[in-house]
């Protein structure tokens, strides 16, 4: 059932058109991944969904009475108090309650809504299921943590359209997993922004990708969208070879000259003209960034030897007693919880700090890029040219001249945005620029703290080709768990309280590792001796083995015949809701929205606690079999 029509929608911005004359419709239930490249103009698009920005053009139709909750960017989760608290200062008859201590009789009525009694169990139910101390002070959160409250406080009004633009940026892998989770039990419509490969292939129903202001629908995962999309693009090279082929023809009838001007061949020229401006308005697709990375001449066999390396912050462990060898070519992933002391990690390894004990040894001839996940480095008043040449026309890359304006063409910067300030850069215009400066200076370092932040698709693909083929030595902090898998070759993962893992692979090994580990052995019990901070390998000591209780595998047992007949009870009032007599009768109609929130939330319950039993079970198993 349709939940939002857009019809020959319109959006301009800049002196661009971002969306011309496209039409879109989402169903119920629907999680649609949009994507597409750097400044098409996703966020834009999203927010005219979520009825945030204004369409130049066409009609937008949402279904009546239903609830829209959209999440921006580069969203800041604020408030005093506590997270729980805070969480429900973002619900507007929350609010209102708050500010009328006595509240008159036209607001008193606001008490009787069934909702009121309800909020903050729902409040602290989020704070459960996102993984959030509901009693924790705001000012205590890390990054990752504010954007899990902020989306706690767009679920809070229980949305039957919710729009999330980046929803996993500055999330650490445990939040992302974690929301991941949490929208899949989320009954609503989903349109989310994202360039995380793995959140899109576990969350999207259907892609819907923009591109050149046309909005296209791929029903399916991720992996269904990436072959379609190769046939589509395919089709259209092919197609637009031929009218090339068309059009050289006419263009060479025009140019035998006289006889092209008498009256019986006007057709001829009117079809010409036609040729000419379908082929204007299919312009060719943009080009592809081409991402060269200019290495210096080889460092030291040895990049770094940390011996027993300790370094805190007061009482907080950020590294204890770690010992690594890290090498010319080496690929190292760091994996860990923000918050963990990944940083620290890295400024130790490069020699930026000193261990407060154990013994460092730095390697010679080294010459360190480094990717700043914060992008200091860019002054938002400068031209994006000067951030590359410093003020300069030319660059020297790879020992050949070239003018900066093509060096920047290479990172799809026309001349026109490169000669533009750099605060005018979507974000991942901006990381492209990082990159195109940092890749313009010969390195055989290259250190890069979250660079797939806001990077399209197509741009990731190729820095992942790139940094495979780089002779030198990369380390890289990253939350993208499909970025880690193909580049890396090692990773070093935090296990809490200052103690690293030192393993070889990428992200898979480690959930390998992890899942191979008997859930009764306590690696936190166990702090590593000096030299064993590569090899932890804890020995706990045994517990008791959890069981389910007669009455728990009962209730598992009856969970999903339960489920079932939850969804086909919503499905009835969803059709119900969708005929147009239901809202003649206003009283009716708000009986059956309130239905059907209360069933949202009876279903939410049923899969959490079936989720929760299956966890146990499968728990159990895995100590079963452990020896």
């Amino acid at each position: 059932m349709p939940v939002l029509q857009l019809t020959q929608g319109v959006v301009e911005w800049g002196g661009r058109t971002l969306l011309d004359q496209t039409d879109l419709t989402l169903d119920a239930g629907e999680r649609i991944g949009l994507i597409g490249r750097n400044g098409e103009g996703k966020s834009t698009l999203l927010m005219a969904l979520a009825g945030e920005y204004p369409l130049d053009g066409g009609v937008l139709w949402t279904g009546p009475g239903l609830r829209s909750a959209y999440l921006e960017q580069e969203s800041s989760f604020q408030g005093e108090g506590s997270v729980v608290d805070s969480i429900l200062a973002g619900h507007p008859l929350w609010r209102e309650l708050q500010t009328r201590t006595n509240p008159p009789l036209e607001a008193a009525g606001h008490l009787d809504h069934p909702e009121i009694w309800t909020l903050r169990s729902r409040a602290e139910a989020l704070c459960d299921m996102l993984a959030l101390s509901a009693g924790a002070p705001v000012g205590s959160l890390s990054g990752g943590q504010q954007k899990r409250a902020a989306i706690a406080a767009t679920l809070l009004s229980e949305p039957d359209l919710l729009f999330l633009d980046e929803p996993t940026n500055h999330m650490d892998l445990e939040g992302i997993e974690i929301l991941e989770k949490t929208l899949l039990r989320f009954r609503g419509t989903t349109v989310f922004i994202t360039h995380d490969r793995r959140f899109l292939e576990r969350l999207a129903t259907r892609i819907v990708e923009l591109d050149r202001g046309q909005l296209r629908s791929f029903p399916g995962d991720f992996s269904s969208y990436l072959q379609r999309r190769e046939e589509f693009l395919s089709a259209e090279a092919a197609s637009l070879e031929r009218l090339e082929g068309q059009l050289a023809g006419e263009e060479a009838w025009l140019r035998q000259g006289v006889r092209a001007r008498t009256k019986r061949n006007q057709g001829r020229l009117r079809r010409l003209e036609r040729l000419r401006e379908e082929r204007r308005q299919r312009q060719a697709r943009n080009g592809t960034a081409q991402l060269q990375i200019t290495a210096a001449l080889p460092s030291g066999t040895l990049v770094a030897a940390l011996e027993d390396a300790s370094f805190a912050y007061g009482p907080q462990k950020l590294v204890h007693n770690f010992s690594t060898r890290i090498e010319r070519g080496d690929r190292v992933g760091i994996i860990g919880p923000n918050g963990a002391g990944k940083t620290t990690l890295l400024r130790l390894i490069l020699g930026e700090l000193v261990p407060q004990s154990g013994q460092i040894r730095m390697g010679t001839q080294q010459k360190v890029a480094y990717f700043d996940q914060l992008r200091s480095q860019l002054d938002p008043e400068a031209r994006v040219m000067d951030v590359i040449a410093d003020g300069n026309d030319f660059l020297d890359i790879g020992g050949e001249r070239r003018h900066v304006l093509g060096y920047l063409q290479d990172f799809l910067f026309p001349p026109d945005r490169a000669r533009g300030p750099v605060k005018s850069l979507s974000g991942g215009e901006r990381a492209r620029l990082l990159l195109a400066r940092i890749f313009s200076r010969p390195a055989n370092i290259l250190v890069l703290d979250e660079p797939t932040n806001d990077l399209d698709l197509e741009s990731l693909d190729l820095l992942e080709e790139r940094l495979q083929a780089f002779p030198g030595t990369v380390l890289l902090v990253s939350h993208d768990r499909e970025f880690l898998d193909q580049v890396t070759t090692q990773c070093i993962v935090s296990l809490g309280n200052g103690r690293w893992l030192n393993m070889a692979g990428g992200y898979a090994d480690w959930l390998a590792w992890q899942a191979g580990q008997s859930p009764v052995t306590a690696p936190a019990a166990q702090e590593p001796g000096p030299g064993k901070g590569a090899e932890v390998r804890g020995r706990g000591l045994r517990r008791r083995r959890p069981e389910l209780s007669f009455r728990e595998r009962q209730e598992l047992e009856q969970l999903p015949e339960k489920i079932e007949h939850l969804e086909q009870e919503q499905q009835r009032l969803a059709s119900a809701m969708g005929e147009s007599e239901t809202y003649r009768d206003p009283e009716r109609a708000q009986l059956l929205q309130g239905e059907s929130r209360a069933l949202e939330e009876q279903l939410a319950a049923a899969y959490a606690r079936w989720e929760a039993l299956e966890a146990r079970l499968q728990e159990i198993a895995c100590q079963q079999d452990a020896p």
